[in-house]
């Protein structure tokens, strides 16, 4: 983090001064400062007398040092205890906004003087930072809670395992401080976080007073009344919903109400390895046969690369590839009306629920992923979401379908051979189909069976963890997804990776689509029927005829009993 740098630099350049300046000592607030901000953004407890220490002034004019800090509306003082008689010290919003403020002058500073006499053909200085760096939007860190979170015990969380929730995992320390509580949080696996979420909802009491729930679930447990809807908690704070990737905030409403936040949005991409393809002089994949046709020049199997990867293991992975493909082509996989620019799943309603398996988009995708067997890894029919991204960054397949959730694991590890070499293109499309990245990812929501009295608490402490401030965070430890635009164009996210950018251009021109994985309460149960009917097709024990009208019986039973038409 850039102030962070900027802090150690201070305190270096003041050591520096009085070393080789004969200066005169005195009263300098500028070292309580530091290792106030200093505690702020490492997460750890500041006191008065830590900041006494850190001052190198007398303990009088410490305290006194500090008594005017505070009347200036720098500082505020957080009881640890019920008792209130002991305090923990932190900065307020107003001293964040200044040392921004001074970082952004500093850096014009030290890069005009870095670069002295360097004068672009426009006549202007030119330097790293630049004054058009200067000029943008770099959100400022998080600050603490003026009094802590009101909720007995440890906030308690539900999270799935992912490079996103392992970043806020890593930032525990920091988060407990700036809700003044401690966090407890759990994390399982897709299938198993759905599981435990349905358990519970049967629960006479939650066991968690936030879940992170997958975009497409959203349908099923507002149905049930497994979530509390937010509406009301949105309208009564300052949650800018306009700063979310539309796609990611519709995926939370089930009619027209609001039942979670977004915290990552992970549409899944195509990826290729650039020297891979200009070594052989191919052309990016724009459909998908252009798709198979690459793949068949790249796969090399006795030097160790696969042509492509993708989710074929059973069930879930492979019903995913599924929908996403038939979208691809034209195709959702419910007959959703078509209204000038996507597919409405939110309107839905009579025939707009019968399962399309029996399309022409669908029967092409079932002969586009026959085709993809030839030209992939030995054990595909055993690959999910982490196998295929794995297979990929380590250099063993030059394609891939892959969620942008999973790409720290080549974009972040100079040790991979697709590290700073990967084209991220939308899905492939037919000859009906429009460039598409279906979009993916988790929102945070309350559940519905939460103790009364925890609500609000909880409430408080969901809206600061997906914030834009928070989010930001969690890219700066290793997650690459962003469900907010303000985050996306924050130039120090930004220098991270240009996934970020590439994504947040995605929203914008209407790549990002919700519909190819509609969030209606039967999606997982329709992705199961595609991933179990499909598998048996490419074990080769169906035909892919077969296959597809087994799964359109399936679903169209479903469907009836649910009394959809």
């Amino acid at each position: 983090m850039e102030i962070a740098q900027l802090l150690d630099f201070v305190d270096q350049l003041q050591h520096e001064a009085e070393l080789s300046l004969s200066l005169k000592t005195g009263y300098s607030e500028l070292r309580i400062l530091t290792s106030l901000m200093r505690s702020h953004l490492s997460g750890k407890l500041c006191t008065s007398s830590s900041l006494v220490g850190a001052s190198g002034l007398s303990y009088g004019t410490a305290m006194r040092a500090l008594s005017r800090i505070e009347s200036r509306g720098l500082l505020v003082r957080r009881p640890k205890t019920a008792s209130g008689k002991s305090f923990s010290l932190h900065p307020t919003p107003k001293l964040i906004r200044e040392w921004q403020e001074f970082a952004r002058r500093t850096r014009s500073l030290i890069g005009g003087l870095a670069n002295a006499g360097s004068v672009s053909d426009g006549g202007r200085a030119e330097y790293y930072f630049g004054a058009s760096y200067a000029g943008s939007n770099i959100l400022p860190p998080l600050s603490v809670f003026d009094a802590k979170l009101p909720i007995r015990g440890e906030l308690r969380l539900l999270v799935h395992a992912d490079p996103t929730f392992m970043a806020m995992h890593t930032l525990k320390t920091q988060f407990e401080t700036i809700f003044g509580v401690g966090i407890w949080s759990r994390a399982l696996s897709i299938d198993r976080l759905r599981e435990e979420i349905l358990d519970n909802a049967n629960a006479r009491v939650s066991r968690y007073d936030i879940v992170a729930c997958d975009l497409p679930w959203f349908g099923e447990m507002a149905e049930a009344g497994r979530f509390l809807p937010v509406d009301s908690m949105v309208e009564a704070s300052e949650l800018d919903l306009s700063d979310f990737h539309p796609v990611a905030l519709a995926s939370t409403r089930h009619k027209r109400r609001q039942y979670g936040i977004p915290v990552q949005t992970t549409p899944e991409l195509l990826v290729c390895r650039r020297d891979l393809f200009e070594e052989r002089g191919l052309k990016l994949p724009r459909t998908v046969e252009d798709t198979l046709a690459a793949a068949k020049a790249l796969h090399d199997p006795f030097e160790g690369i696969a042509g492509v990867a993708w989710n074929a293991a059973r069930g879930t992975p492979l019903g995913h590839s599924f929908l996403f493909v038939t979208a691809a082509l034209g195709q959702p996989v419910l007959n959703l009306r078509w209204d000038g620019s996507a597919f409405d799943w939110e309107n839905a309603r009579g025939e707009c629920y019968r399962p399309m398996f029996d399309s022409l988009e669908a029967s092409a995708a079932a002969d586009y992923f026959m085709e993809l067997l030839e030209v992939s890894p030995r054990r595909i029919l055993n690959m999910s979401w982490y196998e295929r991204a794995r297979c990929y960054a380590d250099g063993k397949a030059a394609i891939a379908y892959s969620a942008t959730l999973l790409a720290p694991l080549f974009e972040l590890d100079e040790g991979s051979p697709a590290c700073g070499n990967t084209e991220y293109l939308p899905h492939p499309v037919g000859l009906s189909g429009r460039p598409i990245a279906p979009v993916g990812g988790y929102a945070l929501a309350i559940p519905s069976n939460i103790e009364p009295e925890r609500i609000d608490a909880a409430w408080s402490a969901l809206a600061a963890l997906t914030s834009a401030q928070a989010i930001k965070l969690y890219i700066e430890n290793g997650s690459l997804v962003s469900p907010r635009f303000s985050v996306s164009n924050d130039p120090e996210v930004q220098r991270i990776s240009p996934l970020i950018s590439i994504v947040d251009e995605m929203a914008r021109s209407g790549v990002l689509q919700v519909w190819p994985r509609p969030p209606v309460p039967e999606i997982v149960k329709l992705i199961d029927i595609a991933g179990e009917e499909l598998h048996d097709m490419l074990l080769g024990r169906k035909s892919a005829a077969a296959a597809l009208q087994d799964s359109q019986n399936r679903a169209d039973a479903l469907m009836r009993a649910r009394g959809h038409y």
